[in-house]
């Protein structure tokens, strides 16, 4: 007699682990090149060790696993500066090879560089790179990305179902092709982030895709729709939108450098945004059925894993050792890059530092303002312009905020290298020169002024700075004299938009010793960032660009510090702003604990120190 033995029920879920990094900025390795030190603190090649342990675990369970970035990888850190004619492959396009990467969003930090020299950097990377909302501007140009992509991943605890089909999307802020200049504006047109999202969704949903994952290049808040090219809803951080669309199962964002998920910001989809500079690893793990339709969604969870965290004294403290495959692998661009950021950049009798940079002069602003001027006074000396006033805007680079309270300039004085100039100018942008009238002058002033909070005179505990606005959105305007007052309310909002017109913070506007007319002409050195819209500073969209032969501001400092530039007259000009006296008013300056060392610099009675925050940052209690 022969006993029938029922075969155990086929499983019918599993579940689909999604790996996520985002904004690394080309922090590749834990080491700090501005410094010449290791930093616990970042790197991708933490991150990469904790990509191991969650992708063994996930195998360990029979689940699938992806590992996807989310864009601003290409450029930040020097190790990811492109030599000019290198044929190596990016050190970024390396470390996707090395680990794996399944697929590669960009970001609007990835188009700095441009579309051409952007489409041999992405020749290297094996795996899918998308953006959805960017498209040609014309016919037969072709694109190093597509708009989306379709990956199927086998669940090992269920062999006998088919497999999860997964659909890919990514989008960035339409900004970046103002953001990216003219040449940028010509070869691409943006679309809105939600409108390109549903479409691309809902389509790969009628492809059959079982799940779809949206890689957003954007972060949270509803930025009232600021300035973008070519139409579309110009939403600039949507993340709260895209989670409502409802053929969009998953998220990862980014671009902000914030951290998700986050109590205070609950979601109604699994969404992660991993910070930045490889201080996170992102993961979502979705649990997944199979019935008639296929595979569906029926829970998920997101979570973050920090590669550091703070030990005894405020010290940082490392969650996770570098990956020994990664570190080799990059371990010729690390050399060469050391090698690169010790070459002698002449030398500085005082010490530079941005400590202080919100209240008080900050010396390498200083000096980068005076470096811009001496750069472009020849070359405007045979046009119209070399009549007109020239002034030098220069931002503060490092200030702290979201890179933590380690992230400042601090320079000694004496000898200089290459790496203590890329600390005054982390980003290589290139000089630019706008000319402006003085009405836009001061409206450009406004809107930097805009970094501080509303003061009331007799009041203490009151922040300084506002830490919704960037700092290098921070303009300090050399070869003028100005105060900021800021018990009056910001003229502008964060994105540019005229909230309070009449409204005046800038007080006492004086060019050597006249007051600015809102007609006067001026000729203004900046940054390429500022001048291509960056920041939202609306009113340079119609300040007229002079023509310049490329340079790099970075160049500039080091041409002026060995000499090759003749001595600015801005170098000796008293430094531009003050605050404005506020009686009885008691602000708190939030700064690094660094700044310890300089406080001798600062006037008497000015500044008395309060101790450390619960982030690590050093606050001072100003006397204003």
């Amino acid at each position: 007699m022969t006993v029938a033995v029922d075969k155990p029920p086929a499983r019918t879920s599993g579940r689909l682990r999604v790996l996520a990094t985002t904004d690394l900025h080309c922090h590749l390795l834990g080491h700090d090149y501005y410094a010449d030190r290791a930093d616990p603190a970042v790197g991708l090649s933490r991150v990469a060790s904790l990509i191991a342990e969650e992708r063994a675990e996930a195998a360990a369970r029979g689940e699938a696993c992806l590992l996807v970035d989310n864009g601003d990888g290409f450029q930040g850190a020097p190790l990811g500066d492109i030599e000019p004619g290198s044929t190596r492959p990016h050190p970024l396009a390396v470390a996707f090879d090395v680990l794996g990467y399944d697929a590669v969003g960009l970001g609007n930090h990835d188009f700095d560089i441009g579309l051409e020299r952007l489409s041999r950097v992405l020749a290297d990377v094996r795996c899918p790179v998308l953006c959805s909302n960017l498209r040609a501007a014309r016919p037969g140009l072709h694109l190093p990305f597509g708009e989306a992509a379709i990956l199927e991943r086998q669940l090992d605890s269920c062999p006998d179902l088919p497999p999860v089909r997964i659909g890919l999307l990514s989008v960035l802020p339409p900004q970046t092709l103002v953001w990216g200049g003219r040449g940028l504006q010509g070869q691409l047109r943006a679309t809105g982030i939600v409108d390109t999202a549903a479409e691309q969704a809902w389509r790969l949903k009628t492809e059959g895709c079982d799940v779809v994952l949206a890689l957003a290049h954007t972060g949270l808040g509803d930025d009232g729709g600021a300035l973008s090219a070519g139409g579309g809803d110009s939403t600039e951080n949507a993340l709260e939108q895209l989670a409502a669309l409802p053929p969009i199962d998953a998220l990862v964002g980014g671009h902000t450098h914030l951290t998700l998920p986050d109590p205070a910001h609950p979601l109604d989809k699994p969404v992660v945004m991993p910070g930045a500079h490889g201080s996170h690893l992102g993961v979502l793990d979705l649990d997944l059925r199979y019935g008639d339709g296929g595979w569906r969604l029926v829970s998920g969870q997101a979570r973050l894993r920090p590669v550091a965290c703070k030990g005894n004294a405020g010290a940082i403290q490392s969650l996770a050792a570098e990956s020994p495959e990664l570190v080799a692998a990059l371990s010729q661009d690390h050399q060469r890059t050391q090698e690169r950021m010790r070459q002698p950049a002449g030398s500085s009798d005082v010490a530079m530092h941005s400590y202080f940079t919100f209240f008080a002069p900050d010396r390498g602003l200083a000096l980068v303002a005076a470096a811009q001027a001496a750069a472009v006074r020849p070359l405007l000396a045979q046009s119209a312009a070399g009549e007109l006033p020239l002034l030098s805007a220069v931002a503060p680079c490092k200030f702290g905020g979201r890179a933590g309270p380690q992230f400042y300039t601090d320079i000694s004085a004496g000898d200089l290298s290459a790496r203590n100039i890329a600390d005054l100018q982390i980003f290589p942008n290139e000089l630019r020169v706008v000319t402006v009238s003085g009405g836009q002058l001061l409206d450009w002033l406004e809107m930097s002024a805009g970094l501080f909070n509303r003061l009331t005179p007799g009041r203490s505990g009151q922040l300084l700075a506002d830490p919704a606005r960037a700092g290098h959105n921070f303009d300090v305007m050399f070869g003028l004299q100005y105060r900021i007052d800021p018990s009056q309310p910001p003229r502008f909002s964060a994105t540019g938009e005229r909230i309070n017109p009449q409204a005046r913070r800038i007080r006492e506007l004086r060019w050597r010793g006249h007051p600015v007319d809102p007609e006067q002409k001026f000729a203004v050195a900046a940054n390429s960032y500022r001048v291509r819209g960056g920041g939202s500073f609306r009113m340079l969209h119609e300040a007229e660009e002079l023509s310049l032969p490329p340079l790099l501001i970075r160049d500039a400092v080091r041409d002026y510090l060995q000499g090759r530039l003749k001595t600015d007259p801005l170098e000796a000009a008293p430094y531009p702003w003050k605050l404005a006296s506020l009686p009885g008013a008691r602000a708190v300056a939030v700064t690094g604990p660094g700044a310890a060392r300089h406080l001798a610099e600062l006037p008497a009675g000015l500044a008395v120190p309060r101790g450390f925050n619960e982030q690590g940052f050093w606050e001072l209690e100003l006397h204003l």
